[in-house]
Parts: structure tokens; C-alpha cells; sequence
């Protein structure tokens, strides 16, 4: 590492600080090795001498050596001490001793920190008040100083002139350090409030005005900046994270302000020599001896000063910077790489060089995201300038690779950074990043996060598009670019989306270039000019004289320049990226409102004529013709009106007809539907003649089905081009159905006759079945649609009811088609009527269509659950990696059949089906938790905010369901030890979370789902003539997951009640049954890991070791007479459980000693509570009260926090999970008894990370 040099001898000038040490100056001395010391009076050469030996051997191989050995005589008093400083002892005459009529009492409050709070007074006033009264008086206005920073480091305390004369600077700082005993971890820097939110800010522009204002004074007379660093030094190696932190702010900015200065004296001296020299160079007559003179005087004067900052820098940088970028809080490292960052850039000549840059690579490991982003903010400052470029040639090798892998950075800031930095690169050092450095950079631009994704396409853009694209016209943003350069974009374009095989969506790659590359994406009219033309010659007109035009575009390339034609319309209409892709905005500025409605009114007038004509080129692809059709979504149709576009208009409308008579593909359909639903609004003048051409396009559409209909019905039999027409003709009238009211052609009578053939015959082929299904369904909304608007007569009503309940009945005898698609079909169409004519319907003042209400038969409800078990719980295959087409199958029968069970919760909710089928679904939680868990864990919260008593019974149905399915197949022998019964246990452990940590509300629902398992395990008696178990009796084990959401007294009750259920089995065992002695086992006291007292106060599970613990339980053991004995002593045996290992998540929080014993004894006292003895009444609401249920690792309430902690806890093992309620309520019992500053922040800790850290 370069020191900072000086082009002179030291020798030949005198130091301030030297003059100062000579006339008696003291200071503060550190309190480590690396602080920076004063001499407290005038040593004898063999101190000073020892003294320098000590400085050079601890320094070492240092990259300041050369400076030090220069400055060593003349600035001996900074240099750092070996040894431990010692107390000062102020000299007779010495500027540290106040005058005879002043007394050495304690200073008042310091008005700096108040003032500099308020932040309401100029900082340079400010500075010059302070410097008034330091010239008045140096002492007390040091002192002012000194208390100036320890206030700002939250410490109460002050630096009274008693101590300052007597006592050393660790012996200050340790003095301070005692009384800096706060209730909370917060001081200045991090205090919440208004009051503290500007401080910081102000704090350091006090330090830089402190600097600016003293650079022509005080700066260099040696005592107080001298005094002043060797007390941040010492502060900056403090333990106390307050004094760590302020001190190293303060020392940094101090460096940086010194840095402006170190600059400036480099300008003036450079001025100087060049005066000098110009001077030099006159002729003997015209030379003035006096002006040499006179510059030479500067120039020492201007090398003394600037020997004086260089000293200073170095001892900050030593004392402070090279021990704290490593500091263990990462605020402080933050702090550190900001401002060597900014000394690289304002003062490269002496800090750009690798001994100071490895100190950004090394942070660039940082495991913290702000000192990487700062790390990444410096690099990128310094890449900026081309000028600074050269010096980081070997830094770029040595760390290229790290800041290419920082693109993948799990913290978007910093990703985005590390994008912005490879693309200054990119622009400023050629040939530095390879092809595959780049290559790792181009998927981010199909990142979700936009921030990211923007970042990489610019990188994208100034990687492959500008070198081609850009022409060399003066001013980039006045020129226009060229035909041939927009072509080329194009291309470019296409050929890196359709290569590259990153992503299937264009529109998240124009979305990336958006904000780089708008004007060349706007460019509609050299989008539209390339999807026109015909053939090769018609592109050599515009091609340049010997340019070789393009090659044509490829069906690819066709199709996927028509989707970044819709991509970039969209965008520039909509304003907001595609969906999934996150912004972080919640709307548009005023500038990019008005920039939007620009544009979108420059498409519409462009597009509006080109529009039929690409539909006619393009119309015999259904792939290019369906985002073609969606352009119109964006379009401002209201010009078609203002600037006499009608004929326009009835191209398109022709256009229109025909590709919906071409194509039966449904998404080009749908496109068509809508576009024509878009054009259809009575507010425009041309409404009529769009409805006309809608009207004659269903008339044609009607009157083909008519006739197909006709020959299907009477011919048994139909060639494949028939059945084809008829079913192309109904899917065309289902989409426009869809979007249209069609019920003036009366379609339901047609299609209910088809469908009734279909399944009274089965003859009708399934490609018309799906389709009419559909129509028929359609049919019935939009007259419903007409009833709700105006009161319908009670014969409409019952019409309409009449024909939903038919229609029904087709559903349901489609359920039992052979082919999957009708089935699934008509699962999906009969969800929704039901839903729809639920008892939701006469909600919101409609009690007039009360007749339409229908309620399903119990045939049909059966049949529903069973299509849901056939279709939806079915074990799908692997998936692989997700590229190839059959994995792409797998995942869109996933997402149909989560579509399905949608559907069927739904209607359960909603009180469509009785709520007894949910165990259906709740019973393959567990099972199918990968795949519908969101859904099956949404429809449990659902029903138990429903019905809490009636859900937790279809709980426990679920549970009997499977038990009693497992049994049948497998026989009641050795049934807990097969792999289901497993699964069985974790679904029960599943259930019993779901209940969530209020076990007050849930008392009574846990104690009646414990029985009537117990009455079910002991329903069925043992086979006769045998000893063996009853066949039910394994369910007990299930039955045991539950066990820890009880209170001790329900454990009591149910222990009894199962002991009278086990009198009344006629076959007694000799020996305990295994799941009796589980069962039992879990309701023991010892078991109650997640429990509470009745009245809701949490145990004490603190392991008691100590006499009197144990003499409390042999007192207490006697009033337990309905204790057996063996089951008393069992209780005793086990009744000092291991200590849990730690599993939580959540911040573990120190416990003080007191808090400690009075959990035992309240322990203790619980302990006696919960052995039969009757609470008190003052007791009793004192232990019930809510404030007792707060734990920190369960937050009252249904929120995020409480969803997301259930949903972790369920994916861990049954012993971490009751350790993590054991130790949310030890927490709970912690934070009662715990004083306020044991929530605060622990003062004292390690100051410094080691480099492996990083």
C-alpha cells in the first residue's frame, strides 16, 4: 500500500506539531495499539529514540513505513505507542492547566450536540461560534469538542478537565464506558424517531464544515486535531457499539474531509510550481528576486501543510480504517468501504492504486448486502471514468469473477449493482468480460424482478445491440437513426431471442429493453414494414448502395416479431411491465402519464390501417393471426371516430369474419370475441355498424349448426369432416357466446337435444359434446344475467330452474362418460351452476330470485367426491427438469386438477355440499401436500373460521376414514408398524397444529375430539374367543398427537375417562396393550412439552436441580390421593426431562439471573397448581388474564407471521416441535421478568471479523 508522499525533504521545515510538543502540548493517548498518541511533555532523546524503535517494529513491513521514517522527528507525536499509555501528567506552563481565578468544576451540556440535533442552524455558523470560543478560551473549548462526540455517541457522561489532566485516554474511555449504562441498545446514529432521523446526516456535515472552516488554522496547529483523532482512535476500538460506531463514522469523514483538503494543497502546490517555473524562465532583466522568494516560501509553507494532512490520514487510516472495514457490525464496514470509495475517486493519484482497492475486493464477500452494495457503488464510481480505468487492470483480473457471480446475488439491490457495474465495464474497458462471462448475464433478463431484469437488458443492449445499430451522427440524443439500423435491431433481436431458447415470452425481454432501448421498440413503422414485405427486392430499395440486405424472416422469426410487436404496443399503451413481473411501483409520474397517452394515440394512428392488412397476410396462422386480434385491447378506438377511419374499420370487420370462419383454434376465437366485444359499445358512433357485422356473422354461424345439427340427428352416422364442421361451428358460437348476449338465436334448445342424444345414445361424438356442454352453460347465465337486472315473473323463474336442474342431470350423467375431457368438463360446468344458484344468490337485495335456489341430492354430492377421489388424488408422475414437452403435460394436468378441487372446495365453503365431505379432502393433506396443500390448507382455515366444533369433527373423520380403509386391507395385526400408519400419524400431527397456540378457545374442541377417538378405538370388541386388542385400538396412537394441546387437568380427566371405557371391554389383557400404554404415555405431565395451565399461565420447564425443588415435590406428593402408585412414581421418574436442543428460529434473548429463580420458584408454585389444588379467585384472574397467552414465537391473531410460523412448524419432526413450544413458553416467562434493558442491545461485544469470515 503507497503512503501518501510529499516531493520535498521534511527535514528542512518545522511541524506545528513539533513547535506544540516543545512548548509543553498534551493530548489524549489511545487506549490500543492502533491508536494515535500525543506526547504529554518534552521526552529526552533516548525516550524518543526508544519510542521510535517501538513505532518502526510494531509497524513493520507496513505500508505507511516510508512515510513514518520521514515524519518520525517531525511528527513524533503521531506516531502509535507499543506500549500501555500512561497517565498524563500536565507540565508547569501547559496549555491542558486553566488559569489561577478559573475553577476545574464539570462542564455544562454541551450546546454543539443540541445544536447539531435541531439541525435548524447553518453548520458553518455553527463552527465559527465554536471556534470564537476556542480562540478565547482552548481548553474548555476542546473540552466542548471532546463531549461534543461522546454525547453523539448516546453516553450521558462527560470529560470534565479533572479527568483530562489526570487521566489516561483508555482510562477515560473505560470511565465512560461504566457510565454508560442505557436502558435501550439504541443511541443517535440508530434511535428511531423524527427527532433522530436527521442526525446522522447532520452529524457529518459538521465534521466536514469542521474541517473546511479550520483548513487555514486550526488544522495545523498539532493540538487539537491531534487530540482530536487519538480520541476517535481510541473510541473506534472500543467494545461499546455506540462509541465503535459514532467514532468511526466521525474518523471517516473526518479522513474525507482531509482528503478535499490533501487535494486542494496538491492543486496549490502544482500552481505554485508552475509560477515558480515560469518565473524561473525570464530573463535576467525581467526576473524579481523578490517573487521567487516569495514562491518559494509558499511552496515550503504549502509542503509543510500538506505533510501535516498526509500525517493525519495516515494515522486514521492506520488507527481507524484497517480495523474497522472488518468490523463485526456491518454498518461500521459499510461506513468504512463508502468512504475509501469516494478517497479513490476525488484523490486517485494517491488512492487508486491496489494496495487500497483490495481492501473493496476482499469486502466484496461480505456476508451483509449493504457493505456489498457499497462495495458495488465504489467499484462503480471508479469504472465511470475512462481516466481511472488504466489502474484498474490487475484489480479487474483478480476480482472479475466475483463480480460476475454477484449477478446471481440472492439480494436484488446488489444483483442490480453488479449488472450496473459490468455494464460500466463493458463500456470502458473492451475485451475485459468474455463471451461466457457474458453469457451468465444474459438470462437475467428474464428475471421477475424488473429492477434486475432493466439492469441486464442495458447490458444486453450495449453488448450485442449498439455496436451494429448506432450510427456515428453528433449527439446521441438529437440523432435519428437509419432504416438499416432499425432493421438491424430487429434482427439482432430476433435472432437473440429465438438462439438463445432462454424464455418462451418475448414480452419480458422487451420489457428489459424498455427503459434502454424504447425509441427502437416504438419504432411500429419498421416493425410493420418488416412483417409486410413480400420478398428479397423489396428490401435492396431501402438497403444502401452494396449493403446486402437482411435475410428473409423464417416462420419463427415471423411469429415471434409479431409478439414483440404486440409486447412493445402493450407496454407503451399500459405503462406496467407483464404480469409476474415485480416493479415495486405503485403507479405512473405525471411526465410518464402524458408520455403514455402520446403513444398510445401514435400507434392507434398507425396501426389502425396495417391492421387488416396483416391480418389478411398472416390470416391462414392461428399462431400469428391470435396476438394480431389482441392488438385492438390497446388501441384508442374513440379514433376511428375523430379521424374518419370507418373504412378502416369495415376492412377489419371483414377481416375479422373471415379468420373466425377459417380457424376453430379457442384462442384465436377468444381474441376475435373480444376484439369484436371491444368494437361493440353503443358509445361510438359506428356501434351500428359493428353490431350489423356481428349479426350477420352468427347468423352465419347459427344457420351452418342448424344444418349439421339436422344431419347429425337424423343420420346415425357421421365421416369425420362432418363431425370436424359441427364441432368447429359450436366451438366458434361457444367463444362468441361467451362475450356476447347470443340468447335472441336461441341456442339452448338445439344443444340440450344434442346432449340428451349423446347421453341417452351415445352416439355423439365428444368433440361436439364439449362445446354444446358449454353453450348450454352459457345459455343459462346470460338469462340469468336478464332475470337479476329487472323483476322477473315467477314463470321465468321457474323456466329457468327447470332448465338448470336438466342441465344438471346431463352433468351428472357426463361424470360417468368414458372420456376424461367430458367428465372433467362437466365437473367444472356443474361447480359453477351450483355455486351460482347457491343460497349466495338472493344476497345483496335479490330476494326475488329465492325460486332459483337449488340444493343437490345426496346421489349427486356422492357422485362429485367420487370424481374428486378418481381424478384429483391420484399420484402423478416425476417431473424432470422441466424443459421437455412431457413434463409441460404434467404440469398442466397439475394445474387442471387443482382447478377441479377448487371447484370442490368452493362448494363446500359455501354451503353448496354438506360440509361432512371435507374429510374427503383433508384426509390426503398430508398426502398430496406438495401439490394442493395451499389449497387444502385454506379451505381447513375457511371452515374453522366457519364452524370451529364441526370442523374439528371432520377432523377426526378424516382420520376414521383412513384408519378404517387401512384396517380393511391390511387386518388389525401389526398395523402401527406399516408405512401408512405412519403417514396416518403425521396427518394427525398436521390436524393438531392447525389449531394454532390458542389453547384456551380450542380447550373444549380438543377434550370431545379425545373422546369420541377413545369411544371409536374401543367401538368394536375383540374378536371371540381371543385375547387379543380390539381392531380399533391402534387409533389411540393417532389420537396421541393431539395430547400436547391439552391442559394437565383435561390429561387428568381423560386418563379417568379412559380407564372406565377399558372396564366396560370384556376381554382384560394380562399385560398393558401398546397403544393404551402410548396413549396414556402422551397424557402424562411429563408429556405436556406445548401445554398450559388451565387458566392459561405457561409451565416452567426449567430443569430444577437444587434441594428445595425437590423437597417442595415430596410435599406436595401427598395430596395426590387418587394417584396410583405406580403411576405416581412413573410420573417421578421422568419428571426431569433432558434439556431440548435449541431448533426455533426465532432471536434467543439473554435471561438474567433473577429472572432465572423466580421461573423456578414460579415453577414450583405451578407445579403445586396443578397437582388438584384450587386456585383462589384473585389467583384465577390473575392467571387468566390475555396477556398471559402472549408468546413471541406465536403473535396473537390469523396474520402472515402466525400462518407462516404453523406452516414451518409442520414441516419439522414431532420432538422439534414440541421443544419449539416448550421454549416459546420459557420465552413468554422470560420477557415477564426480564428488565427493560435486556431487550436492548448488548453493549458489549467482538469488534472485529476475521478475513475468513468474508
Amino acid at each position: 500500500m503507497p503512503t501518501l508522499r510529499s516531493s520535498s525533504s521534511p527535514s528542512s521545515v518545522s511541524s506545528p506539531l513539533r513547535r506544540a510538543a516543545g512548548g509543553g502540548q498534551r493530548g489524549l493517548s489511545g487506549s490500543s495499539s492502533s491508536s494515535v498518541s500525543v506526547p504529554y511533555g518534552n521526552r529526552d532523546s533516548d525516550q524518543t529514540s526508544q519510542g521510535d524503535s517501538d513505532s518502526l517494529s510494531a509497524d513493520e513491513g507496513s505500508d505507511f513505513e516510508d512515510s513514518l521514517r520521514r515524519s518520525m522527528r517531525k511528527r513524533a507525536a503521531r506516531r502509535p505507542l507499543k506500549t500501555t499509555p500512561v497517565a498524563k501528567h500536565p507540565k508547569k506552563g501547559s496549555r491542558m492547566i486553566r488559569g489561577h481565578g478559573q475553577k476545574d468544576s464539570e462542564l455544562p451540556a454541551s450546546d454543539l450536540f443540541d445544536a447539531v440535533k435541531a439541525a435548524k442552524s447553518d453548520m458553518q455558523s455553527l463552527v465559527d461560534e465554536w471556534l470564537d470560543s476556542y480562540k478565547q478560551d482552548q481548553d474548555a473549548g476542546f473540552l466542548e469538542l471532546v463531549n461534543f462526540f461522546i454525547r453523539s455517541c448516546g453516553c450521558k457522561g462527560n470529560v470534565t478537565p479533572e479527568m483530562f489532566k489526570k487521566m489516561s485516554n483508555s482510562e477515560i474511555i473505560r470511565h465512560l464506558t461504566e457510565q454508560f449504562n442505557e436502558d435501550s441498545g439504541d443511541y443517535p446514529l440508530t434511535a428511531p424517531g423524527p427527532s433522530w432521523k436527521k442526525f446522522q446526516g447532520s452529524f457529518c456535515e459538521f465534521v466536514k464544515t469542521f474541517v473546511f472552516q479550520c483548513q487555514y488554522s486550526l488544522l495545523y496547529d498539532g493540538f487539537p486535531m491531534d487530540n482530536l483523532i487519538s480520541l476517535l482512535t481510541g473510541l473506534s476500538d472500543s467494545q461499546v457499539r455506540a462509541f465503535r460506531h459514532t467514532s468511526t463514522l466521525a474518523a471517516m469523514k473526518l479522513m474525507t474531509s482531509l482528503v478535499r483538503v490533501a487535494l486542494q494543497l496538491s492543486l496549490h502546490k502544482d500552481n505554485n510550481q508552475r509560477q515558480y517555473e515560469a518565473e524561473r524562465n525570464k530573463g535576467p532583466g525581467q526576473r524579481a528576486p523578490e517573487r521567487l522568494e516569495s514562491l518559494l516560501e509558499k511552496r515550503k509553507e504549502l509542503q509543510e501543510h500538506q505533510e501535516e494532512i498526509e500525517g493525519m490520514m495516515n494515522a486514521l487510516f492506520r488507527g481507524v480504517f484497517v480495523h474497522r472495514y472488518r468490523d463485526v457490525l456491518p454498518e461500521i464496514r459499510a461506513i468504512c468501504i463508502e468512504e475509501i470509495g469516494s478517497w479513490m475517486q476525488s484523490y486517485s493519484t494517491s488512492f487508486l492504486t491496489d494496495s487500497y482497492l483490495k481492501y473493496i475486493g476482499w469486502t466484496l464477500h461480505d456476508k451483509h448486502r449493504e457493505v456489498r452494495l457499497k462495495c458495488l457503488k465504489a467499484l462503480k464510481a471508479l469504472y465511470s471514468s475512462r481516466d481511472l480505468t488504466a489502474r484498474l487492470e490487475l484489480f479487474t483480473s483478480r476480482f472479475k469473477d466475483r463480480m460476475v457471480s454477484m449477478v446471481m446475488d440472492r439480494e436484488y439491490d446488489v444483483a442490480v449493482e453488479a449488472v450496473k457495474l459490468l455494464t460500466v465495464i463493458l463500456k470502458n474497458m473492451e475485451g475485459v468480460l468474455t463471451d461466457a462471462d457474458c453469457e451468465g448475464i444474459y438470462p437475467v433478463v428474464y428475471a421477475s424482478n424488473r429492477a434486475l431484469a432493466s439492469a441486464a437488458g442495458e447490458f444486453l443492449y450495449w453488448k450485442l445491440f449498439y455496436p451494429e445499430c448506432e450510427t456515428t451522427a453528433a449527439g446521441w440524443r438529437q440523432r435519428r437513426r437509419s432504416p438499416r439500423a432499425q432493421r438491424t435491431f430487429f434482427h439482432l433481436l430476433l435472432s437473440f431471442f429465438v438462439e438463445s431458447e432462454l424464455h418462451d415470452h418475448a414480452a419480458y425481454l422487451v420489457d428489459s429493453l424498455w427503459d434502454c432501448a424504447g425509441p427502437q421498440l416504438k419504432d411500429w413503422e419498421s416493425l410493420t414494414s418488416l412483417l409486410l414485405e413480400k420478398d428479397q427486392s423489396a428490401r435492396r430499395v431501402t438497403a444502401g448502395a452494396g449493403d446486402l440486405p437482411p435475410p428473409n424472416l423464417g416462420d419463427v422469426q415471423e411469429s415471434t416479431l409479431i409478439e414483440i410487436l404486440v409486447s412493445s404496443v402493450r407496454q407503451a399503451s399500459e405503462g406496467h411491465p407483464p404480469v409476474g413481473r415485480i416493479t415495486g411501483r405503485k403507479g405512473l409520474t405525471p411526465k410518464e402519464r402524458k408520455t403514455q397517452a402520446e403513444d398510445k394515440v401514435k400507434l392507434t394512428e398507425h396501426l389502425i390501417p396495417l391492421l387488416p392488412q396483416l391480418l389478411a397476410k398472416f390470416s391462414a396462422d392461428a399462431e400469428k393471426v391470435a396476438p394480431l386480434l389482441q392488438l385492438l385491447n390497446y388501441f384508442d378506438l374513440s379514433i376511428y371516430c375523430t379521424r374518419r377511419l370507418e373504412k378502416h374499420l369495415e376492412l377489419f370487420l371483414q377481416q375479422l369474419q373471415e379468420v373466425v370462419v377459417k380457424h376453430a383454434e379457442p384462442v384465436v376465437l377468444e381474441a376475435g370475441a373480444h376484439a369484436l366485444y371491444l368494437l361493440c359499445n353503443p358509445e361510438f358512433t359506428f356501434f351500428g355498424r359493428v353490431d350489423f357485422a356481428r349479426s350477420q356473422l352468427v347468423d352465419l354461424l347459427t344457420d351452418r349448426f342448424q344444418q349439421e345439427l339436422e344431419e347429425l340427428l337424423q343420420s346415425p352416422f357421421l365421416d369425420e369432416d362432418e363431425v370436424y364442421s359441427l364441432a368447429a361451428t359450436l366451438k366458434r358460437l361457444s367463444a362468441f357466446y361467451n362475450a356476447h348476449d347470443l340468447s335472441r338465436w336461441e341456442l339452448y334448445e338445439p344443444c340440450y337435444r344434442l346432449l340428451r342424444k349423446a347421453v341417452d345414445t351415445g352416439e355423439v361424438p365428444h368433440q361436439v359434446i364439449l362445446p354444446a356442454l358449454t353453450l348450454v352453460y352459457f345459455s343459462i347465465l346470460w338469462t340469468l344475467t336478464h332475470l337479476s337486472e329487472s323483476e322477473a315473473s315467477q314463470k321465468q323463474l321457474l323456466s329457468l330452474k327447470g332448465r338448470m336442474v336438466a342441465f344438471c342431470e346431463l352433468c351428472q350423467s357426463c361424470l360417468s362418460d368414458v372420456d376424461s375431457d367430458i367428465q372433467e368438463q362437466a365437473f367444472v360446468l356443474l361447480s359453477d351452476l351450483l355455486l351460482v344458484f347457491s343460497p349466495q344468490m338472493i344476497l345483496g337485495g335479490r330476494d326475488f330470485l329465492r325460486p332459483l335456489v337449488f340444493f343437490p341430492e345426496a346421489t349427486l354430492q356422492s357422485e362429485l367426491a367420487s370424481f374428486l377421489m378418481d381424478h384429483v388424488f391420484i399420484q402423478p408422475g416425476e417431473l424432470g427438469s422441466g424443459r421437455s414437452q412431457e413434463d409441460h403435460v404434467h404440469i398442466e394436468q397439475l394445474h387442471q386438477r387443482r382447478r377441479l378441487l377448487a371447484g370442490f372446495c368452493k362448494l363446500l365453503l359455501y354451503g353448496v355440499l354438506e360440509m361432512d365431505a371435507a374429510s374427503d379432502v383433508f384426509k390426503h393433506y398430508n398426502k398430496f401436500y406438495n401439490d394442493y396443500g395451499d389449497i387444502i390448507k385454506e379451505t381447513l382455515t375457511r371452515a374453522r373460521q366457519i364452524d370451529r366444533s364441526h370442523c374439528s369433527r371432520i377432523l377426526l373423520l378424516s382420520l376414521k376414514q383412513l384408519y378404517t380403509e387401512l384396517l380393511q386391507e391390511q387386518g388389525p395385526q401389526g398395523l402401527s408398524e406399516l408405512p401408512a400408519f405412519s403417514e396416518m400419524r403425521d396427518l394427525a400431527r398436521r390436524f393438531a397444529l392447525s389449531f394454532g397456540p390458542q389453547q384456551l378457545q380450542n380447550r373444549d374442541l380438543v377434550v370431545t375430539l379425545h373422546k369420541e377417538g377413545i369411544r371409536f378405538s374401543l367401538s368394536e370388541p375383540p374378536p371371540a374367543g381371543s385375547s387379543g386388542q380390539p381392531p380399533n385400538l391402534a387409533f389411540l396412537e393417532l389420537l396421541s398427537e393431539f395430547s400436547p394441546r391439552l391442559f394437565h387437568q383435561d390429561k387428568q380427566l381423560l386418563l379417568s375417562y379412559l380407564g372406565k371405557c377399558l372396564q366396560r371391554v370384556s376381554q382384560s389383557p394380562d399385560c398393558p396393550w401398546g397403544p393404551v400404554t402410548t396413549y396414556c404415555h402422551s397424557l402424562s405431565p411429563v408429556e405436556s412439552t406445548a401445554e398450559a395451565s388451565p387458566q392459561g399461565y405457561p409451565r416452567s420447564k426449567k430443569r430444577r436441580t437444587e434441594g428445595p425443588s425437590r423437597r417442595q415435590r415430596e410435599d406436595v406428593r401427598p395430596q395426590r390421593k387418587d394417584v396410583r402408585p405406580s403411576q405416581e412414581e412413573s410420573l417421578q421418574l421422568t419428571s426431569i426431562p433432558p434439556s431440548p436442543t435449541l431448533t426455533s428460529t426465532a432471536v434467543k434473548r439473554g435471561q438474567p439471573l433473577r429472572g432465572l429463580g423466580e421461573a423456578e420458584e414460579e415453577g414450583s408454585s405451578e407445579l403445586e397448581l396443578t397437582q388438584g389444588q384450587r386456585l383462589s379467585g384473585n389467583q384465577r384472574s390473575r392467571f387468566s388474564s390475555p396477556r398471559r397467552f402472549r408468546t413471541l414465537l406465536h403473535p396473537p391473531g390469523p396474520g402472515l407471521g402466525t400462518r407462516l410460523t404453523r406452516l414451518r412448524l409442520m414441516e419439522e419432526d414431532e420432538d422439534e416441535l414440541e421443544v419449539h413450544n416448550e421454549l416459546s413458553e420459557e420465552w413468554q416467562d422470560a420477557d415477564k421478568y426480564s428488565s427493560p434493558s435486556e431487550h436492548g442491545l448488548d453493549l458489549l461485544d467482538s469488534t472485529e471479523l476475521n478475513l475468513e469470515d468474508f
